[in-house]
């Protein structure tokens, strides 16, 4: 043994522990990921705050751009000419927002798992030719050919979601033969005149074009909304509360439902100054809120969003992927139908342009302007209803002014782009606060 060996330290058969190093204390500007109702029931106004810092630091913007986007058409439109925010005008806007509504609607369901629908526009279409056929040349009852023109939506979207989940087709394939497919179908039941006059005053007629006169249509329904908000806020706050979880504090629950509250009536407000409150408006409600509480308060919705989410996950959860898919596909047929009902009710008659130019475009654009995620996973119905808004707005803005179609075409564009921009840097900033 060497010298330089017995000047060595004894070496231990334990490995020496190390010493802790402290952990660097969190920078200052440095946003906690707390339960929001622990944040305002506990902070209050701070606490809003310190959300809302949270949400833009976390790429979770919701419906916040495509509000402030609104309300800056809005306000360009009315300071180039002061009648585009009169009652009148406003209440041409709710008629129009109905059809391409439906039928974005349905978009969102297919967005949701993260594909798209290209015939939705000629699929609405096909079911008002088949309503004008089956009432006005084979004498069916109005309501009998209303049923039947939408189950033929249900049934495409059925064969769709069949050749997608089943055989294997990419959906974008699927639907694109489907867009050339259901628009030559539209074409042959229409037969050579390419028209069909719907009966004066009938159906289709009145779904779009009543409305309720009375003022106090409008203004129950807007207290019906605030009243039904409160009491399911409340409901749920007590039951969490119950079961020892965190709850939405009463000044929160207060604070939305006076918001919710302004809203309502001053819509109910601007109403009642036209023609009253539109039954095809009515109607579009209460598919937005329907779905709504389908997509978040059922299993079916939580699939849907598992499915979005990433579809082997989904699949090992036990979800049963390919009846997801086909579902999803068949309520998309299903709302376009819907919407093809009322757009055909706009004009009262079917005819060989209806589901063609811009309509498919409006319908996905909506979706996407409103909130929904072309990646899948994110949004919601009142997605279909917000930027169903924004293309309504802006078109009856172009009308108003008089401004040729082309530049409609581009601004309509722009905001879409827009749309899918904020998604984009979103969904990037979501993965990178380790949220997506």
């Amino acid at each position: 043994m060497s010298n330089s060996d017995l000047t060595k330290p004894p070496v231990s058969d334990e490995v020496a522990e190390e010493p802790a190093v402290a952990a660097p204390p969190p920078a200052a500007d440095a946003i906690v990921a707390v339960d929001p109702r622990l944040l305002i029931r506990e902070q209050g106004l701070a606490g809003y705050l310190t959300e809302f810092k949270r949400r833009i630091h976390s790429g979770d913007l919701g419906s916040m751009p495509v509000i402030v986007a609104l309300i800056l058409i809005w306000g360009i439109f009315q300071g180039l000419n002061s009648t585009f925010l009169s009652a009148n005008n406003l209440s041409t806007i709710a008629f129009n927002v109905v059809g391409t509504g439906m039928i974005a609607v349905g978009i969102v369901f297919v967005l949701l798992l993260g594909e798209i629908d290209l015939s939705v526009s000629y699929v609405s279409g096909l079911a008002g030719a088949v309503f004008a056929v089956l009432s006005v040349y084979h004498g069916f009852p109005e309501p009998l050919a209303l049923v039947l023109g939408i189950l033929t939506g249900a049934a495409i979207g059925a064969l769709q979601g069949f050749f997608f989940a089943k055989v294997g087709v990419p959906a974008f394939v699927v639907t694109l033969a489907g867009f050339l497919a259901w628009n030559g179908a539209m074409l042959w039941v229409l037969g050579k005149n390419g028209t069909i006059n719907l009966k004066a005053n009938g159906l289709l007629y009145n779904l779009y074009n009543y409305t309720f006169t009375d003022v106090a249509y409008a203004y129950g329904l807007a207290v019906v909304a605030v009243l039904v908000y409160l009491g399911s806020s409340l409901w749920q706050a007590s039951r969490r509360r119950q079961a020892g979880v965190p709850f939405r504090p009463l000044t929160d629950i207060v604070v939305k439902t006076v918001l919710l509250a302004v809203v309502s009536f001053a819509a109910a407000a601007v109403l009642n100054q036209a023609d009253g409150l539109p039954l095809c408006l009515l109607l579009f409600l209460v598919v937005v809120i329907g779905l709504d509480l389908v997509l978040r308060r059922t299993t079916y919705g939580r699939q849907i969003f598992a499915v979005g989410g990433g579809i082997e996950a989904a699949r090992r959860a036990g979800i049963n992927v390919a009846w997801i898919r086909i579902s999803v596909f068949m309520l998309a047929g299903t709302m376009a139908a819907i919407g093809g009902m009322f757009l055909a009710g706009q004009v009262n008659s079917a005819q060989s342009t209806q589901g063609g130019g811009n309509t498919l475009m409006n319908a996905i654009a909506a979706a996407v302007i409103g909130g929904t995620s072309l990646f899948g996973g994110r949004g919601k119905t009142w997605s279909a209803l917000l930027g169903a808004l924004v293309i309504v707005s802006i078109q009856q803005g172009m009308y108003i002014l008089n401004l040729n179609t082309a530049i409609q075409y581009m601004i309509t564009g722009a905001v879409l782009l827009a749309a899918v921009v904020v998604d984009s840097v979103s969904r990037r900033t979501q993965k990178a606060s380790g949220r997506a």
